[in-house]
């Protein structure tokens, strides 16, 4: 009986010493992610509906693999929200690299008609854009990455040329 409870106490007392490393699943002294949209790709353009693939590139600047498990999103271009919403798709960047990550949005620009077409008088010229929204990081424990950029783009540069 005297065996078993030592036993028993070895046990609890190495069990109690191991914890400390559970902690380090808990607390996180990794720094977050730096998120870039470098592309829109026009997909298709119809009347009612628009369909883009953004490309995004995701910076690890940490030692170990980034789990990315989707994005939140909201695109405003001037003052116009263009689109929103989630796309759940999981990527792993490696540690101390990059990675890019496509987002298909669909869009109806038509109640927006007149703005648009003023924005598109001139393709050259610069149209501020706005990109909001979060990140959902991590393997078991979910993180999220709040996301807040500001750009232009121009027209020009998204439409392709007309070969004759």
């Amino acid at each position: 009986m005297l065996g078993r409870r030592r036993t028993c106490q070895c046990f609890i007392m190495m069990l109690i010493l191991n914890l400390g490393g559970c902690a380090s699943w808990f607390s996180d002294d990794s720094v977050d992610p730096a998120v870039h949209l470098v592309k829109v790709e026009v997909v298709r353009a119809k009347l009612l509906e628009q369909k883009f693939i953004l490309h995004f590139r995701i910076d690890n600047p940490n030692d170990s693999d980034l789990t990315v498990r989707g994005l939140e999103y909201r695109i405003h271009l001037a003052d116009m929200l263009l689109a929103d919403g989630e796309h759940e798709h999981w990527i792993t960047v490696a540690p101390k690299s990059s990675s890019f990550y496509k987002v298909p949005i669909r869009t109806n620009l038509w109640p927006q008609v007149k703005e648009v077409v003023k924005m598109l008088k001139n393709p050259h010229q610069q149209i501020p854009y706005r990109l909001q929204g979060e990140m959902e990081t991590g393997l078991f424990i979910a993180h999220y990455v709040h996301l807040e950029r500001n750009g232009v783009i121009i027209p020009a540069d998204l439409i392709p040329e007309q070969h004759r």
